[in-house]
């Protein structure tokens, strides 16, 4: 699959069938995200992948609407170091990782979601990780339940319109 073919298919896949992911595609997937641009080199990102059930279901009720969490084969936790005005970066660095990682598994036939940890204490806790690192992130990673919907095309209006986004060199 072509990138700009991965990027115009990509859908938020919430739904997963109960069935476990290749290994050799877990590894491809985390690979990818270890590949992403950071600022200055950093590559601040730890990755935790969970697929065990009671975990998932915990770490589901550490934001809202993350049911696709519990209800995935993997999960992808994005830790980075505790940040001050001086490292804010960490952040987005996780997002362009995280993109990486999704276009990666689009491309193996996996969909993806990303969520929003609201309980980065909890989420700390649950997944052992040491003070000093924190979430925000964590991307589900499942076989679609309705592979004809992931890959259906956007329905009118499923994007803002090019020429209204789009500004050339002032606003």
């Amino acid at each position: 699959m072509e990138v700009w073919d991965a990027i115009h298919s990509k859908r938020a896949i919430r739904q997963f069938r109960d069935e476990p992911l290749q290994p050799a595609h877990i590894e491809r997937v985390l690979r990818a995200g270890r590949r992403a641009q950071s600022s200055k080199n950093s590559q601040p990102w730890h990755f935790i992948a969970v697929q065990d059930r009671a975990r998932l279901e915990k770490l589901a009720q550490t934001g809202a609407g993350m049911g696709h969490v519990a209800g995935a084969a993997l999960c992808v936790v994005i830790a980075v170091p505790v940040q001050n005005e001086r490292t804010l970066w960490h952040f987005f660095d996780s997002g362009q990782s995280a993109a990486y990682m999704q276009l990666a598994a689009t491309e193996l036939g996996i969909g993806s979601c990303l969520g929003t940890i609201y309980a980065p204490d909890k989420a700390r806790e649950l997944l052992g990780m040491p003070a000093d690192m924190q979430t925000r992130l964590v991307i589900s990673f499942g076989y679609p339940a309705d592979a004809a919907a992931a890959a259906r095309p956007l329905q009118s209006g499923g994007r803002n319109n090019f020429d209204d986004i789009v500004h050339w060199e002032t606003w």
